[in-house]
C-alpha cells in the first residue's frame, strides 16, 4: 500500500508542478510521513526533489537565466542553512498537545505546526488576486532569495516564493520553469548536506525500494509535464495545487496526518 500510494502522488505531485513551480515536497512529504518518523520523511522527501528538479534541469535547464540565478540564488545557499538548522532544533522539541479520536491517539507537534502554517500562509497569497498583481523587479532577487532559502531549508516548501517573485520578471514560460529549477537544485544540495548531517542512521538505506519508486514515477511525471509545457497556463495549475496544498496543510497541523 505505502509503495502504491507514494509513487502514485510523486507522479502526480510532479506533473503538477513541473508548471506552477512548487509543491512536490508540500504534497509528497506528508504521504511519507504516513509511514515513516518525520525525520526521515524529511530526508526521503528532500532527495526526490532533488533528483526530479535535476531530472528537469535535462529537460529544460538551457532556457535558465543565469543572471536571474546568481542574483537569486546564491543568498538563497546562505538562507537555506540557517533554515534547515532551525527544523533540526524543531524535529526534537516535544509534542505540544494532544487528542483522541475514538480509539486512535493523535499528537500535535511543533514540527508539524510550523510546516503546516507555512503551507496555508504560502497558499493564501498564492491565491490572493493582489499579490499576483504585485511587481518585483530584479532589485528584490536578493530578498526573494533571502526568503524562499530559508524557508526551503525550514519546511522544504521553497517554491511558492521563489515562483512569486520570478513569475513578475516576465520570463517566458520557459525560462521561468529552467530558472526555478537552477535554483531549487542549489538549495536542495544546501539543505540536504544540513539533514545528513542530522539523519545518520535514519533508516533510509532501509527504504531504498521506495525511494527508487518515488524517484522514478516523479520523473515520468515530469516527463510528461514537460510535453505539456506548450498546453496549459500557469494560472490555473497554480490555483489547483495551492488548494490541495491547504487541504494538506490542515490534516498535518492537525497531527492527523
Amino acid at each position: 500500500m505505502d509503495f502504491i500510494l507514494i509513487s502514485l502522488t510523486a507522479l502526480i505531485a510532479s506533473l503538477l508542478t513541473f508548471f506552477s513551480g512548487f509543491g512536490l515536497g508540500t504534497i509528497l512529504l506528508p504521504v511519507f510521513a504516513l509511514f515513516f518518523p518525520l525525520d526521515v520523511a524529511i530526508a526521503l522527501t528532500g532527495i526526490v526533489h532533488l533528483f526530479n528538479n535535476l531530472f528537469k534541469l535535462i529537460l529544460v535547464g538551457k532556457y535558465a537565466v543565469l543572471k536571474v540565478v546568481l542574483k537569486f540564488g546564491l543568498p538563497a545557499i546562505a538562507a537555506a542553512f540557517a533554515g534547515a538548522e532551525l527544523l533540526m532544533i524543531l524535529t526534537e522539541v516535544k509534542p505540544i498537545a494532544s487528542y483522541n479520536i475514538g480509539d486512535s491517539l493523535f499528537f500535535i507537534t511543533p514540527v508539524k505546526l510550523t510546516i503546516a502554517i507555512l503551507m496555508i500562509i504560502f497558499s493564501v497569497i498564492e491565491l490572493l488576486p493582489k499579490f499576483k498583481q504585485l511587481q518585483f523587479n530584479e532589485n528584490k532577487l536578493f530578498f526573494g532569495g533571502i526568503l524562499s532559502g530559508f524557508f526551503g531549508g525550514l519546511s522544504g516548501h521553497q517554491g511558492a516564493l521563489r515562483s512569486a517573485f520570478l513569475i513578475k520578471l516576465r520570463l517566458s514560460k520557459e525560462s521561468f520553469i529552467a530558472t526555478g529549477v537552477v535554483i531549487a537544485c542549489l538549495i536542495d544540495f544546501t539543505r540536504l548536506s544540513v539533514y545528513f548531517s542530522n539523519f545518520i542512521g535514519s533508516g533510509i538505506t532501509d527504504n531504498l525500494y521506495l525511494l527508487v519508486s518515488a524517484t522514478l514515477s516523479a520523473f515520468t511525471g515530469a516527463y510528461f509535464g514537460n510535453k505539456l509545457l506548450k498546453k496549459v497556463t500557469l494560472n490555473f495549475i497554480q490555483t489547483f495545487v495551492a488548494v490541495m496544498i491547504m487541504l494538506i496543510a490542515l490534516g498535518l497541523g492537525t497531527g492527523l496526518i
